[in-house]
């Protein structure tokens, strides 16, 4: 007799949104984002701290990630399972990878926001998106470490 016993499934929530590649659509992300995690079962630490990453990956998506006519896309998952939210800005721009530079000059205007995501993340990194864009990515653990 073969019996198969049934596998409990953690939940997965999922929110995903395609966005215009603007200023508009960067704060729109952002404030659809922050919505949808206090719906979610984690800290208002980890939302913080992920409402801060969507900034700055979706003002980078519309300012860096931009062609003309094309949106990005952000997606954020949470499993439950291991307590980890998966923040991904989804742009066309695949040439144009993102570099942790050093810290910019205290006058300078830009230049701190792979800084932040990467103070705010436990881990952030980047894959492409074929055929011809990118997915920038950061995880935020909703346990203590």
């Amino acid at each position: 007799m073969n019996a198969t016993t049934p596998q409990l499934t953690s939940p997965v929530r999922t929110f995903t949104q395609l966005l215009s590649s603007t200023r508009r659509g960067a704060r729109l992300a952002r404030l659809l984002a922050a919505e949808e995690l206090r719906t979610w079962p984690v800290s208002p630490t980890v939302t913080e701290r992920a409402e801060q990453i969507i900034a700055e990956l979706a003002a980078n998506a519309a300012l860096h990630g931009r062609v003309q006519g094309r949106d990005f896309r952000l997606t954020l998952t949470l499993d439950e399972a291991t307590g980890v939210v998966r923040i991904e800005a989804t742009d066309t721009r695949g040439e144009e990878l993102p570099v942790l530079t050093p810290e910019p000059r205290p006058d300078e205007e830009s230049g701190r926001g792979l800084l932040l995501v990467a103070a705010l993340a436990d881990r952030w990194g980047t894959e492409p998106y074929p055929p011809g864009g990118k997915i920038v990515w950061a995880e935020v653990s909703a346990r203590p470490s």
